[in-house]
């Protein structure tokens, strides 16, 4: 890691505390709340696999965010939000269900990005792959343009992180698991993961240098 005390400060990571003492270094993105909003908006009661689909549909990169714009973080308004955000920075407004969520999920995989890349320049050593655990990992639309907007590997599972690491940790408290490597070894050896093979372009690069300016 970098010496300079100031390098998670500038990047806004912090520390966590954890089980049997560790520290967690964390960095909290706005992710799924976006889109959580802007479904309970929509007079159509759409599902996580219609919205995909939507999104699938409509023009890619045409319109960015940033996922952790103070306007974001307040409940309501979101499709307004998401629209006057674009209006505002002189792209086009997202008008369709399947437009805005995509400016949501690519803002997202290019905010990951980021993110990642501020770990690296702390780090000082390239990370090869991205593991990403929870419900979120259900929506293979958005694992596959995560993986593209890095250009590396990304790996999903387990879908039930938190519940998994809540039982096997008392389990442990119970003697019945002997440390933190052997609870790691039981997920490994129960829970079934999948793979997304990047298929970045210069696109990606290009819209990443949008992002940028937003931010």
């Amino acid at each position: 890691m970098t010496n300079n005390k100031n390098a998670g400060y500038k990047v806004n990571f912090t520390n966590e505390g954890g089980v049997e003492g560790t520290t967690r270094f964390l960095k909290n993105i706005c992710g799924m709340w976006l889109l959580e909003r802007c479904r309970k908006e929509w007079t159509t009661d759409y599902s996580y696999p219609e919205l995909i689909e939507a999104a699938m549909a409509a023009p890619a990169f045409r319109s960015l965010i940033n996922p952790d714009a103070p306007d974001f973080y307040a409940g309501g308004n979101m499709v307004q939000k998401i629209k006057d955000f674009c209006a505002k920075t002189n792209q086009p407004v997202p008008e369709t269900v399947g437009a805005v969520a995509r400016c949501a999920y690519e803002s997202l995989a290019l905010k990951y990005r980021n993110a990642l890349e501020g770990l690296e320049a702390m780090k000082g050593q390239r990370i090869d792959s991205l593991n990403i655990v929870g419900g979120a990992i259900n929506n293979k639309f958005l694992d596959q343009l995560i993986a593209d907007a890095l250009d590396r590997e990304v790996v999903t599972g387990p879908v039930e992180g938190a519940a998994i690491g809540n039982l096997l940790t008392q389990a442990m408290a119970l003697g019945d698991i002997k440390d933190l490597d052997a609870l790691r070894q039981v997920v490994r050896n129960s829970e079934s993961v999948e793979t997304w093979t990047p298929n970045h372009t210069a696109a990606w690069d290009e819209a990443y240098e949008t992002l940028l300016k937003l931010l």
